[in-house]
């Protein structure tokens, strides 16, 4: 059995730059910006009214900066650990606060306010990462402002926040290692009036891969909006993406890592991605004290993954399923997701108890459907359709309320007490026996913050709420129909913090606290050994975050930042297979992580030199120290790598930049997880070059 899948072909991509180029360049606006919604936001107060722990990354870091990926760009961002997997961020593994990193699933992931994962209430697992060569800012939100947005938020929000159309056309290239190349395209312009702009972004890369792993990568996105009367905008996005990896859940076995860690142990194993979204955004200032936003959002996203049936693993190397017709040896575990919602958000400044107040109310509606299929051949080893094994459908809606209201008490002290309730109901039906099952559920999560501006240099923020992440239709109704009764994973936080700035300096720490009644370990291959259990019981995290920068003088500046985690531990009697887990440190929760970058400035010139530090860890729930024979299991050693990146502004039109990553060519070990070991990037460069028309 087969799926259609949509694409983009050549001629649309090349009708789609026409129209991009043709449109007529006219100075933009100075002060145009399509509507959106905004985690943290960029004005000048936008950082000090949250009561939660803030990170921005923004252009000018990223241009020099010059990541591979947006996961790769979050290394910079404190209480942040990444798990690499086939060393581009195709399939993003982003951790916070010691929460294990597999597909994400910890955290809320946004695009200009829009859900990435494919399915919020089905399974919040990241198949896909937008493309960081097109964000111009990247938000990182922790604490109890994130109620504002949900499910998930337990660990965090990230959003990322893409690039306004631009007056003129850019072009960019990059070459690098292992065959990597770039070559993107920007153009854009507005009406006469400027009351209307537009663009287009076009991005193609293919690379030779850092385990001989080869992809080929295009992505596509076309922005405008316009003004409607005096007070509103309306905004429209379009985004195509598709790829095809050479990549696995096989990794290396020990003695192949030993020998020749660039080896692709499954050669035959493809990871296929092909994704279309659009949103809408429309922003009405009612009066100076009212503003409603809306989002209407939809995506639909097939995730076909083609592996070979593995028979052995030992420390030589994995033996696969011989294709003779005999047994299935290639399996496609193919998914094809389709996300809509409505997010509708209204803000109040008003001056209700004799005091300043700033409100934000609002609704979402949300809706998941997945076609989850197992195809299986015999015969072919690059096997693209085959016998249907499994097929299997799954629902779910949900609606959530919320508010917030922040309570200005004098112009240094702010309270800010804020509730989300989310009701969803979850479908599971097996589309060959017709056995079918759902579940409900409904959550109130409360959340109160706390901002004091002690002096001008200090600020300090305190935060107390209710984490809930929904358990995934998957685990919570079984494959026979059976409501599991899985209540939702569940968390009390808190955390307190200072941040500030003082001549020079700029600073934030953060000390957390997260207590879990109820972590669920989703079932899935991804998670490796020792996530096949469904619940982890009671498990606790606690430690400190902080960040500084620090400018020097004479063009030279330091920025650093840093996670200490002492405590990430079950932390419950819950025996799983035999074995008290109590005690035990949570797999993926280094004790430290820390990135350090000395920079310098002068004139058109940028460079920087970073360090990145992470300790060791453990991969599994009974913490293994000594390696297994084929690889899985065993502690993670300590690793630190080192970057160097330059960043050249010729003149206005010109800009060159370089980047040699893993300086001193470290040979580590990133992961341990979905099946074996993965290797960290070896030493590799890259050159590249913006032009401006």
């Amino acid at each position: 059995m087969t799926r259609t899948t949509l694409k983009i072909k050549p001629l649309c991509l090349a009708l789609a730059v026409t129209a991009g180029i043709s449109f007529p360049f006219h100075a933009l606006a100075a002060d145009i910006e399509l509507p959106r919604i905004d985690v943290v936001g960029d004005d000048e107060q936008a950082i000090a009214k949250q009561s939660g722990s803030v990170a921005i990354i923004d252009e000018k870091q990223l241009a020099l900066m010059q990541p591979l990926s947006t996961q790769d760009a979050l290394k910079s961002v404190p209480g942040v650990v990444i798990r690499e997997e086939e060393g581009y961020g195709f399939i993003p593994n982003i951790g916070m606060r010691g929460l294990n990193p597999n597909r994400s699933q910890k955290l809320l992931v946004l695009e200009d306010g829009v859900p990435v994962a494919p399915g919020l209430f089905l399974a919040n697992e990241s198949y896909y990462s937008p493309r960081i060569e097109r964000m111009q800012r990247i938000e990182v939100l922790k604490g109890a402002a994130g109620l504002r947005y949900g499910p998930t938020t337990i660990g965090g929000v990230i959003n990322y926040i893409t690039k306004d159309p631009e007056k003129g056309a850019k072009l960019t290239a990059k070459a690098g290692s292992h065959g990597y190349g770039l070559i993107g395209l920007d153009a854009g312009g507005s009406s006469q009036s400027g009351e209307a702009i537009g663009g287009i972004s076009l991005v193609k890369s293919q690379g030779d891969g850092f385990r001989n792993n080869a992809f080929y990568m295009n992505d596509a996105v076309i922005k405008g909006g316009m003004a409607i009367g005096d007070n509103q905008w309306i905004g429209a996005k379009f985004t195509h993406y598709d790829n095809e990896v050479n990549t696995s859940y096989v990794g290396l076995r020990p003695n192949e890592f030993k020998n020749d860690p660039t080896k692709n142990p499954a050669p035959n194993d493809y990871f296929l991605t092909d994704r279309n979204s659009f949103d809408i955004n429309h922003e009405w200032t009612i009066n100076n004290a009212m503003t409603l936003k809306t989002l209407l959002y939809r995506s639909e996203l097939t995730r076909d993954y083609w592996r070979r049936e593995v028979q052995a693993r030992s420390a030589d190397g994995t033996t696969f399923v011989a294709c003779n017709g005999s047994a299935y040896c290639m399996n496609g575990n193919n998914r094809a997701f389709e996300m809509m919602g409505l997010d509708s958000r209204l803000f109040i400044a008003h001056n209700s108890f004799g005091m300043k107040n700033e409100a934000e109310i609002g609704i979402r509606l949300h809706s998941d459907k997945l076609n989850n299929q197992k195809i299986r051949s015999k015969t072919d080893p690059n096997a693209r359709s085959g016998d249907l094994a499994t097929d299997d459908t799954q629902k779910a809606r949900g609606i959530a309320f919320y508010g917030q209201n922040r309570f200005v008490i004098n112009d240094k002290v702010a309270v800010t007490p804020g509730v989300r309730v989310e009701t969803y109901n979850q479908e599971r039906k097996n589309e060959l026996n017709g056995v079918s099952g759902t579940s409900s559920n409904t959550e109130v999560i409360p959340g109160l913050g706390l901002t004091w501006q002690v002096v001008p240099q200090a600020q300090i923020f305190a935060g107390a709420f209710k984490g809930f992440s929904p358990a995934m239709v998957a685990t919570a109704i079984s494959a026979g129909g059976v409501d599991q009764q899985l209540n939702a994973e569940r968390s009390t936080n808190f955390e307190v913090g200072v941040r500030g700035a003082a001549d020079r300096l700029t600073y934030e720490a953060t000390a957390f606290y997260m207590d879990f009644d109820n972590q669920i370990i989703p079932q899935s291959e991804s998670g490796g050994v020792g996530a096949t259990e469904t619940n982890a019981g009671k498990t606790l995290n606690r430690g400190l975050e902080g960040a500084l920068g620090f400018d020097m003088g004479a063009g030279w500046s330091v920025s650093a930042n840093a996670t200490y985690l002492p405590t990430a531990k079950f932390n419950s009697t819950k025996i799983v297979g035999g074995i008290d887990r109590n005690g035990n440190r949570l797999p993926y929760a280094p004790e430290l992580t820390s990135n350090v970058a000395l920079s310098y400035t002068a004139g058109g010139l940028k460079t920087s030199l970073r360090a990145y530090h992470v300790s060791s860890q453990f991969v599994d729930p009974e913490n293994t120290k000594a390696e297994n024979a084929d690889g899985r299991r065993g502690e993670i050693p300590a690793f630190t790598t080192f970057d160097l990146n330059a960043h050249y502004t010729v003149n206005k039109q010109l800009s060159v930049f370089g980047t040699v990553r893993n300086l001193t060519d470290k040979k580590y070990i990133a992961s341990r997880n979905p099946d074996g070991i993965f290797p960290g990037v070896e030493r590799n460069f890259e050159v590249g070059m913006n032009y401006k028309f």
